[in-house]
């Protein structure tokens, strides 16, 4: 008997958001809704004209010191935990700060 695998979460190839579960048949959906999927199509067809790779990733000055800060805290929450486990915080205190992390993390995952 083979065991069940619990379906791995999908996210939307635009905006990031989670895709709800659909059935078994048919391809897989990619984009959340119609909007995202144009806006998807409309970077692919910006991405021919300049010649770049298709996988390659433009970032805008803004999106990049955004991406930069939250790395930043992501470093600085990491730091925090490591300072405070050399220091002898209880257990509850580390639990607490590596969920902090782990939230800071989910949330850097999310590009867009």
């Amino acid at each position: 008997m083979q065991a069940l695998r619990t379906p791995v979460p999908r996210h939307c190839g635009w905006c990031g958001r989670r895709l709800q579960q659909s059935g078994t048949v048919g391809r897989r959906r990619r984009y959340c809704g119609q909007s995202c999927r144009q806006r998807a199509y409309e970077r692919r067809a910006a991405v021919q004209r300049t010649g770049l790779p298709e996988d390659a990733v433009v970032l805008s000055d803004v999106e990049i010191a955004t991406l930069q800060d939250r790395l930043f805290q992501l470093r600085c929450a990491a730091e925090d935990v490591l300072t405070a486990a050399e220091d002898g915080a209880d257990t509850g205190e580390l639990c607490r700060m590596a969920a902090e992390l782990a939230r800071a993390a989910r949330e850097l995952e999310q590009l867009r």
